[in-house]
C-alpha cells in the first residue's frame, strides 16, 4: 500500500466540511505529498456505530477505533488540578436538582437500525440544512446494499426521508458537497447497482439523476469554479464537467490516482488547466498538462521533459514537485511559481530513501526525509522560498501507523500562531516532545504542568482525528490563539490525561480520562464529552481556557457518542450529538443549543490583553504580537466583529530570526559553519564576469519572519563582483541519467559546470560517431543537447569547456542498442572429437558491442558468456550434444538451438536434387528437417542410425549427407573406416543409378543426386540426366566462389576450421574422399560451401514470413 506520510496539520476552523480525500491506496516511489484534506472525496468520511453489531453477525468497529488504547487512567484528584465539577455516575437516569441542563431535543432515523455507515454534513456557513447520508455496507460482497438520505431544515430538530425525491430503489453511495458553493450537492449511486450521479442546486431539496458510463472513484472540484469538476474512474481514466456533473468528457487514459489537480489561480494562465500524472503506451509515466476539455494530443504540454517516477507529482501552492527514475539515488525537482524544474538540493549526505512534502505554507517547504540509516523516524528539513535548498530543521521525528496502515509523522502545526510546531522526536529509544517558536530555528522541550510535577516535560499525542466528528489527541483553532488541547503523559510519570497548554508557556492537566474536547464561541469557549467507549449524558464547558469545568446534562438516557456537528462562525449556538442508546438501537441525534450558557454578550470591559512570548521574549518571529481574549470566567458571548489580533508590530532583528543557509551546520557555540562537504567559495556557473552575486553569509532568515534592521545586514548575503574563473567541474550526463539509449530515438545530453563563466565559456560536444556540435557558451545547453544515433555499438561522447584562462573535458561512454529480432546459432553437424570447432550466432539487426551471448555448451551447469558472437569449442566425447545460445539485448533475451554429432571420424557425400524440388522450397528450416529424413529412408542400403543429411539453406537445393561409423560393430578403427568406405562406394553407386528418390507430393517424384566436380562432368543423352549435368555444371561455378568466400570468411564461417583442421590430417584417409586414383572424385563442405550471407538468407526468409 501507499505509505503516504499525512502530517499532523492544524485543525481546521470549520469543524466539518472540508474537502476529504476517500481515494484508494496506491503503490508508488516513495515521493508524495503529504495530504492537507486538498482532494474532494465524500465530504466527510464515514463514521460507524460503536460496538454495533450489524444483521449478517459481522461485529462493526467504530471509525475511531473503539476500544483501542486510551492509555492509563488514575481515579482520584491530584494536587494543582483544575476544579471539575461532575459527577461520575453516569448511569442514573436522572441528574441533580441544582444540576445545569442545556436544550436539546432528540430525533431518531427510524428504520435505520441496521445500518453501520453513515455521512453527515452541515451545509454551509450560517445554514440550517443538515443531510444525512446513512449506508449498509455488507462486508461479505464488499459494496453497499442499502442506503437512506435525511435532510433537516431547521438546524437537526426534525429530518425528512429523501428517498422518495432520489428512487426508492436506488442505493447512494457517496456524498459530495462544492466548496465554493454549499447550495451544490452532488450524490453518487453504488456501482453494484447503477452508475449514476444526482445533483441538487437547493441543499438537497430536489435532485436531477444523470446516467454515467463510468464509475466514479473519486471526485475533485475547482478551487472557484463551482460548476467544474474532475472524476477519477475505476479504469484509471480522467474525465471533467463544467456543468456541475451532467456532462461529462474524457481528459485522459491511464492516469495515476490521486496523481491530478486544478490550475492555480495566479499561476497558471487558463483556469481550466489540469495537471496530471499519465502513463505512456511503453510504461513509462510523464506529467502532462492540458485544459479539460481541449486535451487532445497536439493540445497537450510535457512541462518536465522525461518521465517521472509513479506516484510522484505534487501541485501545492506555489510549487511542483516530481521525483525522476534512476539506478542509483533518488533525484528530486521542484518548480517554483510554474519556472522550469530544477534539482533539489539536499545536504550532500543525507542520501534520502524516502521524501515527502509535508507543507508548502507561507512561501517554504517543509520535507521529511527517511536517510540510508533510518527505519522509522524522519529528518526534517525546511526550503528556501524557492524550494530548492533544504537545511535540516529537527533529526528523527517519530512516526505511528494510521488507522489505515499509513505512516503519520508525529509534527503539529499550531493554528492562530506563525512559525509554532510540536514534534515528537526519538532520541535513545525514548520519545520526547518539543515545540518551536520560529519555524524549526530552535526547539526546546515541552514542559509538563508546575503544579503537577515539576521539572518535566510532557509527551504528547499529535494525531488529529480521521474521523472529523471527534477532536483526535491534539487540536488548536485560528481564533484561539495560545490555547492547545492535547493528550499526553508526563516524563518521569505514570500519569496520562488531557493537557490545556494556555496561556503557551504553562501547562495544567484538565481530565485524566480522554475527552474529545471542541471550541466554542470561536474559541473563547471549551466543550469537553468523554470517548464514546463509554455512554454518557454530560458534556464540560470551560470559558477559563481549561482551568475550571461546569457539567451540564444534555440527555436523560446516556448517549454512546459516534460524533458532534459544532458549526464555525455562526450565530446560532447549536451543536448536534450524533450517537446511539444501544448497541442495537437506531441512530439518535441529539440538537443542543447551549446560548443559555451564556448570560449576555461581551462588552469592552470584558475583554483583556495577551502578549504571545517566548519564554518571556516578546519578540516571535520578528514581531511582538497583542491578541484580545476574554477575560477568564466572564460568561458573555463574543461579538460578531469580535478580532483576536490587536496590535502587531516589527522586532529589531536578532540572531535567533537567522537559521543556517545550505551548506552550513550550527556549531556548538551557536555559529553556522560550513560543513565538511561544502566549499562556500564555489561560484554558481551563472556566475558572469561583470555581473554581480550575493556572497552567503553562512545565515538565511526565517521565512516569514518580520524582523528589520539590528543584525540583519551582517547575516544578509553579500553582494560582490563575479571573478574571472577557468571552467572546472564539468561533468556529462543524459538527461534521465542512464548510459544506454535505444536506436532511433533523440538522447539528450546535459552538460553541466560546477566552476566557470558560463556566458564566455565555449562547449564543444563530440558523439563518438563522426558528429560533433560546438556552443559558444554554456547557456545554449540548458536545454539539453539532442542527438539521434543511426547504428547500435558503444560510443565515447566527449565535452570540452574552454574559455580564455582553460579548459576541462570529461568523457561518457553510451550504449546505443536496438532489441535482437531473431537470432540463429550456426555450428557444425558433425564435429570430429578433440578437435577444435567454431559456432557462431548471427543476430538481425546486426549489433557492435553492444550484444552479450551467453552459450550453453554440452551438460555444463554454468554458461560460457561473451561479448562477440562466435566461441571456439572442443567436443571430448562422443554422441549428439546440444549447443544452446542465448543473446542478451535490451531487456530481451532470444536464444537458438543446434544439435552436433561428434564422431571420431565420418564421411560426408554432397547431393543435388532434379530442379523440381525447387519450385517447392519455401526455404524454412521444418521444410529441410523434413526433406533430411526423407533422404534418409530413402537410402536402404544403410541403417538410418549411420546416417545424417543436412539441408542447405537457398535454391538451387542442395545438401551434405554424412556418413557415421556404425559402433554397434565391435571393430578397429580400421576395419571400421574401411566399413565405411565400402557403404560411401554403395551410395555413390546408387545415386549415379538414380535409384535414391522419393515423392514429394502425388505425382512429383524427386532425385537424388551425387555431385561430381570435374572440369567436363559426364552427360547423359537421356532428358533423365540433363537436369543434373546442368546442376554439375553450377556446382563448378560455385566451387570457384566458394574457394574465393573461404578465404576471405575462413574466420566467420564455422564449418571452414572444423574440415581445414582434419583435412591436414586426415586428406587421404577419410575426409578428402578418395584418392587421386578415384574415378568419382568427392568434395568436402570444406570446399563447397556458401558464404556469409548465403548463411544468412535463412535468417532472412524466417523475417520475411513474419
Amino acid at each position: 500500500t501507499d505509505a503516504a506520510l499525512p502530517r499532523r496539520s492544524r485543525a481546521s476552523d470549520q469543524t466539518f466540511g472540508g474537502d476529504f480525500n476517500e481515494d484508494p491506496p496506491e503503490k508508488r516511489a516513495s515521493f508524495t505529498a503529504l495530504r492537507r484534506a486538498r482532494r474532494s472525496g465524500p465530504e466527510v468520511p464515514e463514521y460507524r456505530k460503536s460496538s454495533r453489531e450489524a444483521r449478517d453477525g459481522l461485529s462493526v468497529d467504530s471509525f475511531e477505533g473503539r476500544g483501542g488504547n486510551s492509555g492509563p487512567k488514575l481515579d482520584g484528584q491530584r494536587s494543582g488540578r483544575p476544579e471539575v465539577k461532575y459527577s461520575r455516575d453516569e448511569g442514573r437516569g436522572t441528574g441533580r436538582q441544582d444540576e445545569p441542563k442545556l436544550a436539546s431535543s432528540t430525533y431518531a432515523l427510524t428504520g435505520d437500525s441496521a445500518h453501520n455507515h453513515a455521512v453527515v454534513y452541515w451545509s454551509g456557513k450560517n445554514s440550517s440544512v443538515i443531510l444525512i447520508l446513512t449506508k449498509l455496507y455488507d462486508f461479505h460482497i464488499g459494496s453497499v446494499t442499502e442506503s437512506t438520505l435525511w435532510r433537516s431544515t431547521d438546524y437537526g430538530s426534525t429530518y425528512e426521508r429523501m428517498n422518495d425525491k432520489v428512487g426508492s430503489k436506488t442505493v447512494l453511495s457517496y456524498l459530495y458537497i462544492c466548496p465554493t458553493n454549499k447550495r451544490k450537492i452532488m450524490v453518487l449511486t453504488d456501482p453494484e447497482f447503477e452508475s449514476s450521479v444526482l445533483v441538487s442546486s437547493d441543499e438537497g431539496a430536489s435532485f436531477q439523476k444523470y446516467r454515467l458510463s463510468f464509475y466514479i472513484l473519486s471526485l475533485l472540484f475547482h478551487p472557484t469554479q463551482e460548476d467544474w469538476a474532475l472524476a477519477y474512474s475505476h479504469d484509471q481514466k480522467l474525465y471533467s464537467s463544467m456543468d456541475f456533473g451532467r456532462k461529462w468528457q474524457l481528459v485522459h487514459e491511464h492516469v495515476t490516482p490521486s496523481r491530478f489537480y486544478w490550475s492555480v489561480s495566479g499561476l497558471d494562465k487558463e483556469l481550466d488547466l489540469v495537471h496530471m500524472e499519465a502513463h505512456t503506451p511503453d510504461g513509462n509515466v510523464q506529467y502532462v498538462t492540458c485544459r479539460a476539455q481541449m486535451c487532445t494530443e497536439s493540445n497537450r504540454n510535457y512541462p518536465f521533459p522525461g518521465y517521472v517516477d509513479i506516484s510522484s507529482l505534487v501541485v501545492q501552492d506555489d510549487y511542483m514537485f516530481i521525483q525522476v527514475p534512476t539506478s542509483g539515488r533518488a533525484k528530486y525537482y521542484v518548480s517554483y511559481k510554474r519556472d522550469p524544474f530544477l534539482q533539489i538540493k539536499l545536504p550532500k549526505y543525507s542520501l534520502p530513501k524516502d521524501l515527502h512534502i509535508v507543507s508548502t505554507d507561507e512561501k517554504q517547504v517543509f520535507a521529511a526525509v527517511q536517510e540510508w540509516n533510518q527505519n522509522d523516524t524522519y529528518n526534517l528539513y525546511l526550503s528556501d522560498t524557492r524550494g530548492i535548498y533544504f537545511t535540516l530543521a529537527m533529526e528523527n521525528v517519530k512516526t505511528t501507523r494510521g488507522i489505515g496502515g499509513n505512516q503519520m509523522l508525529d509534527l503539529y502545526e499550531v493554528a492562530g500562531v506563525t512559525g509554532m510546531l510540536i514534534a515528537n522526536r526519538r532520541h535513545d529509544s525514548q520519545v520526547r516532545t518539543y515545540i518551536t517558536y520560529n519555524k524549526g530555528r530552535e526547539w526546546r522541550l515541552l514542559q509538563a504542568p508546575s503544579t503537577d510535577i515539576p521539572f518535566c516535560s510532557l509527551h504528547l499525542q499529535l494525531q488529529t482525528s480521521e474521523n472529523p466528528y471527534l477532536s483526535g489527541t491534539i487540536s488548536t483553532k485560528g481564533s484561539a490563539p495560545g490555547i492547545i488541547v492535547a493528550t499526553g503523559e508526563m516524563e518521569k510519570s505514570i500519569i496520562s490525561g488531557k493537557f490545556s497548554i494556555a496561556p503557551l508557556n504553562t501547562g495544567q492537566m484538565i481530565f485524566e480520562e480522554e475527552h474529545n474536547v471542541w471550541f466554542l464561541d470561536k474559541g473563547g469557549a471549551l466543550v469537553a464529552v468523554k470517548q464514546p467507549s463509554v455512554p454518557t449524558r454530560h458534556l464540560w464547558i470551560s470559558f477559563d481556557e481549561g482551568r475550571q469545568w461546569t457539567r451540564h446534562s444534555f440527555s436523560m438516557v446516556p448517549l454512546f457518542v459516534d460524533g458532534v456537528l459544532v458549526e464555525a462562525g455562526a450565530e446560532n449556538q447549536i451543536m448536534t450529538f450524533f450517537g446511539h442508546f444501544s448497541h442495537r438501537s437506531e441512530w439518535q441525534l441529539i440538537k443542543i443549543d447551549y446560548k443559555s450558557v451564556f448570560s449576555r454578550r461581551c462588552t469592552e470591559e470584558d475583554y483583556q490583553t495577551w502578549h504571545l512570548n517566548n519564554q518571556g521574549e516578546p519578540c516571535v518571529m520578528g514581531q511582538k504580537q497583542i491578541y484580545m481574549k476574554r477575560r477568564p470566567g466572564n460568561y458573555c458571548m463574543l461579538g460578531r466583529d469580535y478580532s483576536r489580533v490587536l496590535s502587531t508590530e516589527s522586532c529589531i532583528c536578532k540572531a535567533h530570526d537567522f537559521e543556517c543557509d545550505y551548506g552550513y551546520e550550527r556549531r556548538g557555540d551557536g555559529n553556522c559553519r560550513p560543513a565538511f562537504w561544502f566549499n562556500p567559495y564555489t561560484l554558481s556557473k551563472s556566475c558572469s564576469q561583470g555581473q554581480n552575486y550575493f556572497n552567503s553569509t553562512g545565515y538565511r532568515k526565517v521565512v516569514s519572519n518580520n524582523c528589520t534592521k539590528g543584525v540583519k545586514e551582517m547575516y544578509t548575503p553579500r553582494r560582490q563582483q563575479c571573478p574571472s574563473r577557468a571552467p572546472r567541474g564539468l561533468s556529462l550526463t543524459t538527461k534521465d541519467d542512464k548510459l544506454t539509449a535505444h536506436l532511433g530515438t533523440n538522447v539528450s545530453f546535459k552538460v553541466h559546470l560546477d566552476e566557470g563563466d558560463s556566458m564566455r565559456t565555449n562547449i564543444q560536444l563530440d558523439f563518438g560517431d563522426g558528429t560533433a556540435v560546438s556552443y559558444s557558451n554554456l547557456s545554449w545547453t540548458e536545454e539539453g543537447i539532442r542527438h539521434m544515433y543511426k547504428a547500435a555499438g558503444i560510443f565515447r561522447v566527449t565535452a570540452l569547456a574552454e574559455n580564455s584562462l582553460g579548459f576541462d573535458t570529461t568523457t561518457l561512454h553510451l550504449h546505443v542498442t536496438c532489441p535482437v529480432e531473431h537470432v540463429q546459432l550456426l555450428a557444425p553437424y558433425v564435429a570430429i572429437r578433440y578437435q577444435e570447432v567454431n559456432i557462431t550466432a548471427v543476430v538481425w539487426p546486426g549489433h557492435s558491442r553492444t550484444v552479450t551471448y551467453f552459450w550453453w555448451l554440452d551438460n555444463n551447469t554454468e554458461p560460457v558468456i561473451t561479448l562477440e558472437g562466435s566461441i571456439s569449442y572442443t567436443f571430448l566425447t562422443e554422441g549428439m550434444h546440444t549447443v544452446t545460445v542465448q543473446v542478451s539485448s535490451s531487456n530481451a533475451i532470444l536464444q537458438d538451438t543446434r544439435t552436433v554429432a561428434v564422431q571420431e571420424f565420418f564421411k560426408s557425400l554432397l547431393l543435388s536434387f532434379s530442379p523440381n524440388l525447387d519450385e517447392f522450397n519455401p526455404d524454412i528450416p521444418e521444410w529441410r528437417l523434413d526433406v533430411g529424413r526423407v533422404i534418409k529412408k530413402s537410402i536402404l542400403q544403410v541403417r538410418v542410425e549411420q546416417l545424417l543429411v543436412a539441408v542447405f539453406p537457398g535454391v538451387p537445393t542442395a545438401a551434405e549427407l554424412f556418413l557415421l561409423p556404425n559402433r554397434n560393430q565391435s571393430h578397429s578403427k580400421k576395419n571400421h573406416e574401411e566399413e565405411l568406405e565400402r557403404v560411401s562406394k554403395i551410395i555413390v553407386s546408387a545415386l549415379n543409378q538414380n535409384l535414391v528418390e522419393f515423392e514429394l507430393k502425388p505425382g512429383i517424384r524427386v532425385i537424388v543426386y551425387f555431385t561430381q566436380l570435374t572440369l567436363a562432368p559426364l552427360v547423359d543423352s537421356s532428358p533423365r540426366h540433363s537436369s543434373s549435368a546442368m546442376l554439375m555444371l553450377l556446382s563448378v561455378v560455385l566451387l570457384g566462389l566458394a574457394v574465393f568466400l573461404i578465404y576471405k570468411f575462413k574466420r566467420k564461417i564455422p564449418w571452414i576450421n572444423i574440415y581445414a583442421e582434419v583435412n591436414q590430417e586426415k586428406e587421404q584417409e577419410m575426409i578428402g574422399s578418395a584418392g587421386q586414383g578415384d574415378s568419382t572424385p568427392k568434395i568436402t563442405l570444406s570446399e563447397f560451401t556458401t558464404s556469409k550471407e548465403l548463411m544468412e538468407k535463412e535468417l532472412d526468409a524466417r523475417i520475411k514470413r513474419k
